[in-house]
């Protein structure tokens, strides 16, 4: 039996990735953006205008859609899905990439994971972002993959557990990443007195090389790949005032050495 044809979407949050998502249905042809569920009224207001969509503060009073998308934070949405109205020809998923599947209950369910960094008011091309689907059986993965193959030309399966291996390299090649722009951004602002735009062209042109090569650690550069002892005890001493980053220092210069081997 095949699954009910997903048409109508209702998008239950109204974060960013609940902008991001709405956004990509509401342009899409193909289905029919009907609400937006969200609890905050000034967001809610403001992506339900954005999108030509209704919007409704009470999940408990949704709207019926074919598929309601919850876009809240990880531990609030078994919570969230609890309150939806049960339909049963309706398909509820969640876009978190360590929360199980099952905790959206016994009803038709699944994952529908976006992989990639949003920031509200930041627009992106969404059929650049890969979409990974997960159903509660063969038919509702099937209509989940149709769905998202019209929002993204890049669609893959994936199980929980790849999905948690998948959301730790995001951690790491995003999120982490991002916190040592900062701490650079910090020291230069806090010992030279000089501004960020003096990192970007490094930034991009350092992003630039590693999206270009077939692994980053090709194009790997630094001291610490050279094995330059010199100059990586320099730097440890001009962090020694502060422990935490003097060990981030080390543990990455001790793993940039090692796997540069591999080359």
């Amino acid at each position: 039996m095949s699954a009910h044809p997903i048409h109508s979407i209702s998008v239950v949050g109204s974060g960013n990735v609940a902008e991001a998502i709405a956004l990509a249905v509401a342009e899409s042809e193909e289905l029919h953006l009907k609400q937006i569920v969200a609890r905050n009224p000034e967001r809610g207001r403001v992506l339900a205008e954005m999108t030509g969509a209704e919007w409704c503060q009470d999940a408990g009073a949704a709207a019926e859609a074919d598929l309601y998308i919850i876009c809240v934070s990880d531990r609030a949405v078994g919570d969230v899905a609890a309150t939806l109205p049960s339909i049963d020809s309706a398909i509820v998923v969640h876009t978190a990439g360590s929360v199980e599947m099952d905790v959206l209950g016994k009803r038709a369910r699944g994952v529908f994971y976006p992989f990639q960094t949003f920031t509200a008011g930041r627009r992106v091309d969404f059929q650049q972002v890969p979409l990974f689907v997960e159903g509660c059986d063969e038919p509702t993965t099937v209509e989940l993959e149709r769905v998202a193959r019209t929002l993204s030309r890049r669609v893959y399966r994936a199980t929980s557990q790849r999905r948690r291996e998948i959301h730790l390299t995001g951690v790491l090649a995003c999120n982490f990443v991002n916190a040592l722009y900062a701490m650079a951004a910090d020291r230069l602002s806090e010992r030279e007195g000089l501004p960020f735009d003096i990192l970007r062209p490094l930034i991009e042109q350092t992003a630039r090389k590693a999206v270009e090569a077939d692994h980053p650690r090709e194009v790997q550069t630094g001291p610490a790949v050279r094995g330059d002892k010199v100059v990586t005890d320099r730097h440890c001493a001009m962090l020694s005032g502060d422990s935490r980053q003097e060990e981030i220092y080390k543990l990455l210069t001790e793993y940039i050495w090692e796997t540069s081997k591999k080359i």
